[in-house]
C-alpha cells in the first residue's frame, strides 16, 4: 500500500529524530544508563523499519519494471 505524502513527510520526520536521539547516545557513557544496548538496538530497528516503508513508497522504482 502506497504512502501519502503527508504519511511520507511524518515517517521522514520521525526518522530523523531517531537518528538524532541515537546520535546523541553517542556522547553518553553507557555504563550510566540502564538496558543502554537494548536502546540502541531498539533505535536502530526503528531506524530501519520506517527506512523500509520509504523505500516502499510510489518515489523508489520497482525492482520489476526495470527488465
Amino acid at each position: 500500500m502506497e504512502l501519502t505524502k503527508e504519511e511520507r513527510a511524518r515517517i521522514t520526520d520521525s526518522k530523523h529524530k531517531i537518528q538524532s536521539v541515537a546520535d546523541s547516545l553517542t556522547h553518553v557513557d553507557p555504563q550510566k544508563i540502564p538496558n543502554f544496548g537494548a536502546i540502541e538496538e531498539c533505535l536502530e530497528n526503528a531506524d530501519e523499519s520506517l527506512r523500509r516503508a520509504l523505500r516502499s513508497g510510489p518515489d523508489e522504482p520497482k525492482s520489476d519494471k526495470n527488465g
